[in-house]
């Protein structure tokens, strides 16, 4: 093995990162960039440094603490397989509006630069539940035989299972519970990683550390570069691995506001809406801070103005409505939404103005907030956040 400096030095190709920067480059944004590195760094330790397909478990990998554009409402785990593997997955379904799962190769980011491969995206409402919500299914390439219960194809390629669960009533709502075992291999005392088996890791980790980051700055320059600056258009992600089976549009843009600044969002609702939501990203496509701030609202925190239309305001100091996106002091990021399983995929319109105008624009068609009404708000987000499982 390498020294520890040796691999160190592994790291120092990513402080040029920002030199590809669509966000305007100051102290505050290379602090938040060091931040980030030192989240993915963490990251990678669960992903890369505990990920072993003989020996697999769900680990997290997207919440409150990995930012790296998570959806506020989804707590999001994954488990590293390989193709020839035969998996039991075993849980509890719980009641949040959305839980699934997801097949692909390489996560961003894992691969350098270069997206990967999404297989299938599986609903668990589809599978067989008992009397208590629980269900048991099987993940291999071929349904093995003299099997007749629940299974779901394993592509040959497929290095990982992603479960996503997204909620509503955070705290409130159910999580779902879930364990992985192999069935094809004996469940053996797990081996001690070998001299070489770490370095591997190590190199991967430090790799990761500065292409996921690199990989998120391009997710922000690819709507910036199109013109999607407080302009919002549909968006499939794609590209990002995601599977053409996976029901859901994304709305997105670049928002470029200075400090006196806001934009009023306004959108049609769908007439059938399984889940839907926006959040606010900063220039480097980290949520910002989702228990501390009100970055996102949803199907259930979102209030619906009396001509059935959604209406708020991004901006950075309270505009005293309801449906407040705080930017969180970002004046450069995106909005992205989500319409899953909806019956149309609105693109919502964009109101540059000042926030004094704000009161003008809306007026008293859209609910407003008192300073005691906010405090229960962000009090009531903050407790159900952190009585969500995350690790």
């Amino acid at each position: 093995m390498k020294s520890w400096a040796d691999y160190v030095d592994l790291l120092k190709p990513a402080g040029d990162i920002l030199e590809n920067s669509t966000a305007p480059v100051d102290e505050q944004l290379r602090a938040d960039l060091y931040r980030q590195f030192a989240m993915n760094l963490s990251q990678a330790y669960f992903l890369l440094m505990m990920a072993d397909p003989r020996y697999p478990e769900f680990i997290p990998f997207e919440n409150s603490a990995f930012l790296l554009q998570p959806n506020p409402d989804s707590i999001y785990y994954v488990a590293s397989v390989e193709g020839d593997g035969i998996y039991r997955v075993i849980g509890e379904r719980g009641n949040a509006p959305v839980v699934g799962f997801a097949t692909g190769n390489k996560m961003f980011g894992t691969n350098g630069v270069q997206p990967g491969k999404g297989f299938g995206n599986y609903d668990a409402n589809d599978l067989t539940l008992d009397e208590d919500g629980r269900f048991s299914v099987i993940f291999s390439t071929e349904r093995p035989e003299g099997y007749d219960g629940d299974w779901l194809h394993l592509d040959p390629e497929a290095d990982f299972i992603l479960l996503r669960q997204f909620s509503y009533d955070w705290g409130n709502e159910k999580d779902v519970r879930v364990a992985i075992e192999r069935l094809n291999k004996p469940a053996a005392p797990r081996a001690r990683l070998t001299p070489e088996e770490v370095d591997a890791k190590l190199r991967h980790i430090f790799a990761y550390t500065g292409d996921v980051s690199r990989v998120g700055m391009a997710a922000v320059k690819r709507p910036h570069d199109g013109g999607f600056i407080n302009n919002m258009h549909i968006h499939t992600f794609q590209d990002m691995g995601n599977g053409q089976d996976w029901p859901q549009a994304y709305f997105e843009m670049v928002f470029d506001i200075g400090p006196d600044e806001a934009l009023v969002i306004e959108s049609a609702l769908p007439e059938t809406r399984t889940y839907w939501n926006v959040q606010v990203i900063d220039g480097l496509w980290n949520q910002v801070d989702i228990p501390y701030r009100q970055s996102s609202l949803n199907g259930h925190t979102a209030r619906i103005d009396a001509d059935g239309k959604f209406r708020a305001v991004l901006s950075h100091n309270d505009p005293g409505y309801y449906n407040w996106l705080d930017t969180g002091g970002n004046a450069y990021g995106m909005l992205i939404g989500r319409w899953y399983r909806c019956s149309s995929t609105p693109t919502p319109q964009i109101s540059r103005m000042k926030l004094s105008d704000v009161a003008a624009c809306l007026g008293d068609g859209s609910p407003k907030a008192t300073a005691d009404e906010r405090d229960a708000q962000l009090r009531q987000r903050l407790i159900g956040n952190q009585l969500r499982k995350k690790w």
